[in-house]
């Protein structure tokens, strides 16, 4: 029953996934994830008393392997400039994948305290790493730089997203560029 009840929830998780990725927080109704898992409305509510519950569970779940993504690939990274690059690049790969879609559709929602706290700390690990790359590349303000490179990731992303006139590869290398002469100073 439990094994039963764990693969529902997973159903509805990804169910949630495809609809934030296809049409943001508007899309992600209760009616919508009936709709989708083939379950009864009345059952969506046993697993989930709100749309935040089931937004902070997706970031419990997703925004932990997102991160451990573009910090595995920092990690393989030999110098803090290829840190950089790495942090950059790998958010910008995973621009295609359904967990960072919705990741960055809740990440633009209202949500509440407790997703946003969530959000917030999963966030701050990657921001904590990139700052270590960017203090040992002698910067006066490391932190107010990761939020600046962020920012530079944050735009590159929705003009991705958009399916801007550019090849999201020509995005991903002119972020990269600006990403790393920035840091440099």
């Amino acid at each position: 029953m439990a094994e039963h009840r764990s693969m529902q929830r997973g159903a509805l998780l990804d169910a949630a996934r495809s609809l934030l990725s296809e049409g943001g927080t508007e899309a992600l109704t209760f009616p919508a994830l009936a709709e989708r898992t083939g379950l009864a409305r009345s059952s969506v509510y046993e697993y989930f008393r709100s749309r935040a519950a089931v937004v902070e569970e997706l970031c419990e779940v997703d925004f932990p392997v997102w991160a451990a993504e573009v910090s595995a690939a920092m990690e393989r990274a030999e110098s803090a400039e290829g840190k950089v690059e790495a942090y950059v690049r790998r958010q910008l790969d995973l621009v295609g994948d359904r967990r960072h879609r919705a990741v960055v559709a809740i990440s633009a929602a209202e949500l509440d305290a407790g997703a946003r706290e969530k959000i917030r700390a999963a966030h701050g690990g990657l921001v904590a790493m990139i700052g270590e790359a960017l203090a040992s590349l002698g910067h006066a303000e490391p932190r107010l730089a990761a939020m600046l490179l962020q920012g530079v990731v944050d735009a590159a992303v929705r003009r991705i997203e958009l399916g801007a006139a550019e090849d999201p590869s020509a995005i991903t290398e002119a972020a990269v560029a600006m990403a790393l002469r920035g840091v440099r100073g």
